[in-house]
């Protein structure tokens, strides 16, 4: 029997005031109440083909393993971060390092010493300590990872002999970088390329990240290098090509769902969402979100036939 589907809906989510299942910010401390089981979940998407695909596949894995699901898309996590404190939202995919880091600036201000790292255990660590006074869990991370990534055009990276950033940055080449307005500030992008690989950045063309504008101007020359991420599948079709990040200087952006302890703490939750992190890679990601932006498949159909291959869900 076909499990219900789990179709996205856009869901006007209430004030969490007066309405928490998890400790309130005022009151937060040691959580010692036993996880919760319910049967009926609600999944929360940021709205991105990444995010849906994910969101899809718990959804899928959950209604296997004997929950109803519904998916709903909440873009901004500044609302449905609160919302999975309060028990509106149930199950959200999250990035350990920038989940990490966004908890720690809630709860210590923008200024705060970032606690996401290069190094998984450390910042999963640090993220489980700063999620569990909010009644959340952070589930096991699997192999998928989405990193901030450089890529250059193929023909570039042939001419100077560029496989890894550090490469580049021995070049000495001058380098205009496409990518968000913000890499000129974040420790990550401009200022961290400059001081952890010696790489000559001259300007940061303010066309985003992974856009295609920003890969058409490295395409076509107005730029050397972009911003995009691990999971980009669409390099090839702009001939671009990835230089390893050899220094490590991105952080563990590893999946992880993320669940509200009251609701989905469970060990049934644990073990349907774990069975994911037995299968999906990187590159697989990347290969599912071409599916949906480059091939135009719906996100359900998409992350139905993945798990369907993986033999994770049954067959219609």
């Amino acid at each position: 029997m076909r499990p219900r589907t789990a179709a996205p809906i856009l869901l006007a989510l209430l004030p969490v005031a007066g309405c928490t299942t998890g400790p309130s910010l005022e009151n937060q401390g040691e959580v010692t109440a036993p996880p919760g089981d319910s049967r009926h979940l609600t999944i929360g998407s940021a709205g991105f083909t990444e995010s849906d695909l994910l969101a899809q596949m718990y959804a899928l894995l959950l209604n296997r393993a004997g929950y109803s699901t519904k998916i709903i898309s909440v873009t901004n996590r500044e609302i449905y971060e609160p919302a999975l404190e309060s028990g509106q939202i149930d199950v959200v995919p999250e990035y350990a390092a920038t989940f990490a880091d966004w908890l720690n600036a809630k709860k210590n201000g923008a200024d705060a010493t970032p606690v996401g790292s290069p190094d998984l255990a450390a910042t999963m660590k640090a993220l489980r300590a700063l999620a569990a006074p909010r009644g959340l869990t952070v589930l096991d991370a699997g192999r998928a990872v989405d990193q901030n990534a450089f890529a250059v055009t193929a023909r570039y990276a042939a001419e100077h002999h560029l496989k890894t950033l550090g490469d580049l940055g021995r070049s000495g080449l001058p380098v205009r970088l496409a990518a968000g307005d913000e890499c000129v500030r974040r420790p990550y992008c401009a200022p961290g390329l400059k001081k952890t690989y010696g790489i000559r950045i001259t300007a940061v063309d303010p066309k985003g990240v992974g856009t295609t504008q920003a890969k058409q101007a490295v395409q076509n020359g107005q730029d050397q290098m972009v911003l995009t991420t691990t999971t980009d599948a669409t390099l090839d079709n702009f001939g671009l090509v990835l230089l390893a990040d050899d220094k490590h200087l991105q952080n563990a952006d590893y999946l992880v769902p993320v669940v509200n302890r009251s609701r989905a703490g469970s060990e049934g939750v644990r073990r349907a969402l774990g069975r994911l992190n037995t299968v999906l890679t990187t590159a697989d990601l990347a290969r599912l979100n071409e599916q949906v932006d480059s091939w135009r498949r719906l996100p359900e159909d998409v992350a139905r036939n993945y798990l369907e291959s993986e033999h994770l869900v049954p067959r219609d």
